[in-house]
Formats: structure tokens, C-alpha cells, sequence
């Protein structure tokens, strides 16, 4: 696992684009405003292109990598065309099966549980429909939490792009396979739930 995933605080920023079919966004620290990482949907198909532009988007395949901002690939999310719910494949930056997430079928706000690679389930990403606020939770204990709103920036980011903060709660331990996962899980809540 790269040591980048081992920072608690990520500024996730949207590319911004009248007619785009890729979902493409950069990660920073937020305190050094530095990029670290680049999320980017290379390979899109001509049909996938087309069908971004409809209402079919929700349901189109995905191919995304992170990588370092020198370029080194950190992880791959991966799904096929989805009907009704999503199931996305989450790979290591050796392309070894870390874990998938299954979106939960009649839920109010979006859900997903994560599961490692053996099909044990790691937490659920629970959100308000309300408001772009999620958080990762087991047991009652939170792991995670993304939103449009933090305190160190203040207010909230009023772009028609999708801008937010994951910050990773520090009793998540290092090189533990579920900060792939919260990362993974992250970069598709744009695409799976919130389109």
C-alpha cells in the first residue's frame, strides 16, 4: 500500500467541464494545498461517452486510477454496467482484489457496504440526502467522514463542481486495507449516488 493513504485530511477537487464524459479530480492536502494524488477515467468507450449524456449515466461502466502526483499508480475502481445497484471492484496499486463495495438496493440517501477481498464486511458508508455528508461506520464507530463542509475551510465550497473534504478519523491504522477502500468509496459516491 503507498504511504500517501496513511494522511487523515484529503481535498478532493472536481475537474470542471461544460461537456465531459470522465470523471476527472485531483486530491490535495489540504493543509500544504499540495497535490498528492490525480483520479483519472482514461480509457472511456465511445458508447460510454455517448450514453454520460442521458439519463443512463447512473447505469454506465467505470475504470478509474489514482495515482501519485509523480504518476505512481495507488489504486483502480472498477465497475461494470449496473442496473438496479452497484458492485465496485477495488484493486491495489499491483492490481491485487482489495475489496468491493455493494450499494445498498432501496436506501434514502445512499448506502454502501465495503467488504475486504474475502467478502467479510469492513463498514458501511451511510449519507443524508439532504446534504453531501457521509460518513463510514461499524458498530457505531466512525472511521470516516466526507462532506462539502469543514471546519478549516469554513464555509461551504459553492462550485457547480463536486469539491470535499475526507477526513479519516487518526485511530485508523496505517497501512490498513480499509483506507484503500474509504478512498475508493469516495471517488464513486459522485458517480454511483449523487449524478
Amino acid at each position: 500500500m503507498n504511504s500517501i493513504l496513511n494522511k487523515n485530511l484529503f481535498f478532493v477537487k472536481e475537474h470542471v467541464g461544460m461537456f465531459k464524459a470522465a470523471n476527472n479530480y485531483d486530491i490535495y492536502d489540504p493543509n500544504s494545498q499540495e497535490m498528492m494524488m490525480t483520479c483519472r477515467e482514461e480509457n472511456l468507450g465511445f458508447f460510454t461517452k455517448m450514453l454520460r449524456f442521458t439519463d443512463y449515466k447512473r447505469m454506465t461502466p467505470f475504470n478509474i486510477e489514482i495515482k501519485t502526483a509523480t504518476g505512481e499508480k495507488v489504486l483502480t475502481v472498477k465497475r461494470g454496467v449496473a442496473f438496479f445497484v452497484s458492485k465496485v471492484e477495488v484493486f491495489d496499486e499491483n492490481d491485487q482484489l482489495v475489496g468491493t463495495f455493494k450499494q445498498k438496493f432501496f436506501s434514502i440517501g445512499g448506502k454502501f457496504n465495503l467488504f475486504d477481498a474475502n467478502d467479510n464486511m469492513l463498514c458501511m458508508l451511510k449519507g443524508k440526502w439532504t446534504s453531501w455528508d457521509f460518513r463510514f461506520i461499524k458498530d457505531e464507530v466512525e472511521f470516516a467522514h466526507v462532506s462539502k463542509k469543514w471546519a478549516g475551510i469554513g464555509k461551504e465550497l459553492f462550485t457547480t463542481a463536486d469539491n470535499y473534504m475526507l477526513e479519516v478519523d487518526q485511530r485508523v491504522p496505517e497501512n490498513s486495507p480499509i483506507r484503500i477502500m474509504i478512498l475508493a468509496a469516495v471517488m464513486c459516491i459522485d458517480m454511483v449516488l449523487k449524478e
